[in-house]
């Protein structure tokens, strides 16, 4: 694939997680996933039908070829993964609970070899020649070669006019929030689309207040075309150009509330490539609500199932 619709790379873990009402030092046994902000985008966007490549760095082991054979499984091209000998993979584990509570989750991550990715594991060609390229706060976070790829990546990206999208999802666990804030605003400066939860927004940039106002005080702030915020219960906001607006949140049981923001992302880039964001935000309203009522991190269904969701939502997207 040397011209996909879209081209991401980052970190991507083995996950290990029990069921509802079971606990990690007790199980019997554990559920196996995939899980990595990227990729799961990756996935998301592949099961709506757009072409999408995946760069990384793995181990070449049994579970390493494990994570790839699981992402190619899904329809996206993983051929410019970069195998790496004598290094680990990142693992997580994760133990759920009923709402409102959240999942507990052990990383076991130190060393791996997704925080080591570099220039020279990717493939530029194909990212350059990608309609969007997409970044997360995380791949940055990882380690100093992380964060030189990430921004090399991004600056070419600027130079070549391509579209860029970066979603924040900033993790306490990996850095402070002085060093992120001013990382991920050398990342987004003068991007297409931004990505933050009305959280991140607080946290690191001392934005608080109604998602719409936030939203566009933020588009300012990094000279960003379309910025889209989510806000819990009070729905995602988003801001293109001179347009702004709100979606509210389908009704959904939840049973895994991870990758629910990377879905969200998968399909609001969706409509970026069809420079149509409210259509974008809706879709992905509807993959994360999904997402969130299934096992696993990556966006389980179809472009089919997330359109007759936000129908069942009051809106229309018929395509």
């Amino acid at each position: 694939m040397s011209t996909p619709d879209v081209y991401t790379f980052g970190e991507t873990m083995l996950r290990l997680s029990v069921p509802v009402g079971q606990r990690l030092r007790s199980a019997p046994s554990y559920d196996a996933h995939a899980g990595g902000a990227e990729s799961n985008v990756a996935i998301g966007l592949a099961r709506i039908g757009r072409t999408v490549s995946w760069g990384s760095r793995l181990p070449d082991t049994e579970l390493g070829r494990r994570i790839a054979e699981s992402i190619a499984g899904a329809g996206v091209d993983v051929s410019s993964v970069s195998w790496s000998d004598g290094e680990r993979l990142g693992t997580y584990f994760v133990e759920l609970h009923s709402p409102p509570a959240g999942p507990s989750v052990i990383y076991d991550r130190a060393d791996s070899a997704g925080a080591a990715i570099e220039l020279d594991d990717l493939d530029l060609e194909t990212a350059m020649s990608a309609r969007l390229v997409h970044l997360t706060g995380i791949t940055p976070a990882l380690s100093p070669t992380c964060r030189t790829t990430a921004l090399t990546v991004a600056d070419r990206v600027r130079q070549q006019g391509g579209l860029l999208s970066v979603d924040v999802n900033y993790r306490a666990r990996l850095w402070g929030t002085t060093e992120a804030a001013t990382t991920i605003d050398e990342l987004a400066g003068g991007a297409d689309l931004v990505l933050c939860s009305a959280e991140d927004a607080a946290d690191l940039f001392g934005e608080a207040g109604p998602a719409d106002e936030v939203a566009a005080r933020l588009a300012a702030r990094w000279g960003a075309d379309r910025v889209v915020v989510s806000a819990g219960a009070e729905g995602v906001a988003w801001v293109d150009r001179d347009r702004a607006g709100r979606v509210t949140a389908p009704e959904v049981g939840i049973i895994d509330r991870i990758g629910a923001g990377d879905s969200l992302a998968a399909g609001v880039i969706d409509g970026v490539l069809d420079d149509d964001l409210e259509r974008g935000v809706e879709l992905g309203v509807a993959m994360a609500g999904i997402t969130l009522s299934t096992h696993g991190d990556a966006f389980p269904g179809s472009r089919r199932e997330a359109l007759a969701l936000t129908a069942r939502n009051g809106r229309r997207v018929d395509r």
